[in-house]
């Protein structure tokens, strides 16, 4: 039977794609692993993966055509004994969304049954569950099960509607490896149903000139994600100001010596290392939500939002506390930049225990930021400026002055540790020698 290539679900919270380029054409053969398509998620541009073999008999989506939701047919996968007649009655099907893979065995079978010259080649005998339900494989898996004395009923299948195939079967011949906690798939955000809509909301302005834009998947996943956040995650708010005057002095000398090198640091490159050092320095803190627990990191990885067109990235620095603040400056440059391209790939944008939200470069002074889950903080970085400071002599001085906001999340997170983990940040920015050790 004809197996139908759904629009795949690229990262956590993707409910629609847009199908960019085809890397196959109908007709090509294909491997578990071959390249299909490039697909524009809400987040980035990802290249899609066969999970099965044989031949593409239709493509069902043109490439740059409209937004597809996730688990609509794109293509059809014929198998070992098909044709391209046995497209004949499972395309329409597929191309309404509707067609379920008992259903397009059942038009083959009876299609084989009226022309018995179109019958394809004896495979495996179909399994069943121990309720004596029919369990959906793909020929090769099932064979594969049959050489390795495998239960299919016992096996969980990652194709299409369930359908189980070859990587699902291979993998449960596979030693078992406990998942690491990053990697755990994150439950698909919800938007909160809004107070009004969107109708009463335009009637309210039916008399004035707007301009509707529309909603594109980064701008939703966004709202969602944000609104969970403000009514679920119970912030509180430390704040502290920190002198910057020791740290841009040693900027500028680092800098003209590293100026042959073409390197730049930039005071965000530090604020990023001497968070990483702090959340070492304070292990508590270095911590997410899960839900009926908490996770303990023991690396430092640090997430930085990076502002977009339409919207904003988190990419993250893994090990930033093993890394100097050059190559930190140099890996945030890449990330940043392919963060404004969508080039980023879900393993870059997810994960950390701590996130920093920089608006100083925009003149702005301080302001609070919104927990992204599951970290457990995030650090609001106001810009450096002027300020009549009392010195340590008694004296009155000018000293350039950042205000910081530490927004926690008091599940993970208490008064104190927040305070601890603060307090570290600030000791490592006004003693930034430390930093370089």
């Amino acid at each position: 039977m004809p197996t139908e290539i759904l629009m795949p679900a690229l990262s956590p919270t993707m409910e629609e794609g847009t199908l960019a380029k085809w890397l196959v054409k109908e007709g090509d053969s294909v491997s578990s692993g071959d390249l299909l398509a490039e697909i524009e998620t809400d987040k980035a541009t990802m290249e899609f993966e066969a999970v099965d073999e044989g031949v593409i008999g239709k493509l069902l989506v043109e490439a740059g055509s409209a937004a597809v939701k996730v688990n609509t047919p794109i293509a059809l996968l014929l198998e070992e004994g098909e044709s391209a007649e046995d497209l004949t009655e499972a395309a329409p099907a597929a191309n309404g969304g509707e067609a379920t893979a008992a259903g397009a065995s059942d038009e083959v079978e009876t299609a084989a049954a009226k022309d018995p010259a179109r019958a394809p080649e004896p495979e495996p005998p179909l399994a069943t569950s121990s309720d004596g339900k029919r369990l959906f494989a793909s020929p090769l898996a099932r064979r594969i099960a049959e050489d390795k004395g495998l239960d299919l009923s016992q096996i969980k299948g990652t194709g299409p509607r369930g359908r189980i195939v070859k990587a699902d079967v291979e993998a449960a011949s596979a030693p078992k490896t406990p998942a690491r906690a990053e990697e755990a798939p994150a439950e698909t955000a919800k938007s909160a149903p809004p107070s009004a809509s969107a109708g009463q909301v335009a009637a309210l302005y039916a008399d004035r000139a707007y301009q509707e834009v529309p909603l594109d998947g980064m701008r939703k996943t966004i709202a969602a994600r944000l609104t969970e956040a403000k009514q679920q995650i119970p912030h509180f708010y430390l704040r502290r100001d920190i002198r910057l005057d020791a740290l841009l002095s040693l900027r500028a000398d680092l800098n003209r010596q590293l100026a042959a090198r073409e390197i730049k640091l930039s005071v965000n490159d530090f604020i990023i290392k001497a968070c990483a050092a702090a959340l070492q320095q304070v292990p508590d803190a270095n911590a997410v939500w899960a839900g009926d627990r908490i996770l303990r990191l023991t690396p430092s990885d640090v997430a930085v939002a990076v502002a977009i067109e339409g919207g904003l990235f988190t990419p993250v620095l893994r090990d930033a506390h093993q890394k100097s603040v050059s190559a930190l400056s140099a890996e945030m440059k890449d990330l940043a930049a392919r963060a404004r391209d969508r080039k980023l790939s879900p393993q870059e944008y997810q994960g950390g225990s701590f996130a920093i939200s920089n608006l100083g470069m925009f003149g702005i002074e301080n302001f609070d930021a919104v927990i992204n889950p599951p970290h457990g903080a995030i650090l609001a970085v106001g810009a450096g400026v002027n300020r009549p400071v009392v010195q340590e002599d008694g004296t009155l001085g000018v000293a350039t002055v950042m205000s910081v906001t530490l927004s926690v999340d008091h599940r993970v997170i208490d008064g104190a540790l927040g305070a601890q983990l603060l307090a570290a940040i600030k000791d490592g920015l006004e003693a930034p020698l430390a930093l370089l050790a």
